[in-house]
């Protein structure tokens, strides 16, 4: 497989170019004060869901195995405080529905200090051994698919992976913790790309940031230099365009190295692998102490908080408890998004907790959002403005008309609508404001149920 040996360095076509609001960009990041209860669920990624291996009245300490994945797709859960297991059952769900929890009661005297792990040694340590530790630390994809990270680092037999491509280009409005990850966490990001390189063989790794970013690449680049030349090798950091999604893999690809990832395939057809660079900052510092992922950076940030800024969050910390210390009381009559508002939902809930795959949290004003309440939607004028800015080249148009009459196996067989990673640029730019990233949603779940079904 040819290696591409240039960096393109330009934007892919269409996309949009929302206002980034990105209000923490030059705040530190701080530490989150412990809850008095945690609540971690047990599905907090793509995968099977694994079994609790503590008992109600149990005493566990921070970092101690409180669940273990029995299955590829799956990671084990570790405990986020030290305390006592106090409930083991079904508990409010990110996504609505209720899911299997399990509650820890953190002791109030308790210094929180990680308590559980084994250092390693893996400066010799092959690929597979670095899956493994991998998969030991629970971690998943924290730029919001928490895909398990050991699965998607394993090449398929059949493939060769040549370059890692690093995504540092958090495109997603009001959203920062990736940029200050970039910027004060560096060397770990460093040392986390040279055990994604080792274990999936690849021999060079592009960490891609936007150009609003600058500062980013400084940091990166001053800690690649620091590093050497690693035995794995070469590590560059490259400036994209600013453009919204070009968080995407696809995406990324395109303005990285002009070539177009053929739909259906991942990056691997081309000799790739894609991952974040928060997920690989977090490897670099957990797979040297042998310890498990129990906290995360989180973006706390919107018009109604008044402390916005990143904030390392312990999971499974309740969503109320960190808009409280944050200065955002009362958010129940305010409009609450977990993620950006691109592609975040909104939160049904303030009970429920912050998981691995939250990167944000944004909580809007309800002036700001009056607005909306007396935003009427329109019939399609078929002016073509969702097609210009799609980028994946659909007809968002034709998607939402076959929605509208239920036609979802021909949106599915005959307008591609697996190829949506559901970016939100088309409700973004329809004038009409139909909610047409909502009616792909349903359609790919109805979809989804008809496959199980069969």
């Amino acid at each position: 497989m040819k290696l591409l040996s240039y960096f393109r360095g330009e934007a892919f076509q269409r996309g949009v170019h929302p206002p980034s609001c990105k209000l923490t960009a030059s705040t530190r990041i701080r530490r989150l004060p412990f809850a008095p209860k945690v609540t971690v669920p047990l599905s907090q990624h793509i995968g099977r869901v694994p079994r609790p291996i503590v008992r109600v009245g149990q005493e566990v300490v921070r970092g101690e195995p409180i669940a273990k994945s029995d299955e590829w797709l799956s990671v084990p859960h570790h405990a986020p405080v030290t305390g006592v297991v106090e409930f083991i059952g079904l508990r409010p769900g990110v996504r609505g529905p209720w899911v299997e929890s399990i509650v820890i009661r953190a002791h109030p005297g308790a210094s929180q200090e990680d308590l559980w792990g084994r250092p390693r040694d893996l400066a010799d340590a092959t690929g597979g051994d670095i899956l493994q530790a991998i998969w030991d630390s629970g971690m998943v994809g924290l730029g919001g698919a928490a895909f398990p990270t050991h699965a998607k680092l394993t090449v398929p037999k059949q493939a060769k992976v040549h370059t890692l491509v690093v995504n540092g280009c958090e495109c997603e409005p009001y959203l920062t913790c990736d940029h200050r990850v970039m910027v004060e966490q560096a060397d770990a990001l460093v040392t986390g790309i040279r055990y994604a390189m080792r274990a999936t063989g690849a021999v060079r790794s592009i960490v891609g940031i936007e150009d609003n970013k600058p500062d980013a690449v400084v940091a990166i680049r001053e800690a690649i230099a620091r590093c050497g030349r690693i035995p794995e090798g070469e590590v560059y950091a490259e400036l994209v365009p600013t453009k919204y999604p070009q968080g995407s893999e696809k995406m990324l690809v395109m303005a990285l190295f002009g070539v177009e990832i053929p739909a259906g395939d991942l990056p691997v057809s081309l000799g790739m692998v894609v991952n974040n660079v928060g997920t690989l900052a977090a490897l670099g510092k957990l797979l040297p102490a042998g310890r498990g992922l129990i906290e995360r950076v989180v973006t706390i940030t919107g018009p109604g908080v008044a402390k916005p800024g990143d904030y390392i969050v312990p999971l499974g910390t309740p969503l109320r408890f960190v808009l409280d210390y944050a200065g955002a009381p009362g958010a129940e009559s305010r409009q609450v998004i977990l993620g950006g508002p691109m592609m975040g939902q909104a939160a049904a809930s303030l009970d429920v907790p912050i998981t691995k795959g939250m990167s944000g949290v944004l909580v809007m004003r309800g002036d700001e959002l009056a607005w909306r309440e007396h935003q009427k939607t329109y019939p399609c004028i078929k002016c073509a403005e969702c097609v210009e800015s799609c980028p994946m080249g659909l007809n968002p148009s034709q998607l939402g008309m076959l929605a509208a009459k239920r036609e979802y196996d021909l949106m599915g067989s005959d307008y591609h609508l697996g190829e949506c990673f559901e970016c939100g640029c088309c409700s973004y730019v329809c004038p009409s404001n139909i909610p047409l990233v909502q009616q792909f949603r349903i359609a790919k779940q109805i979809l989804r149920e008809k496959a199980i079904s069969k």
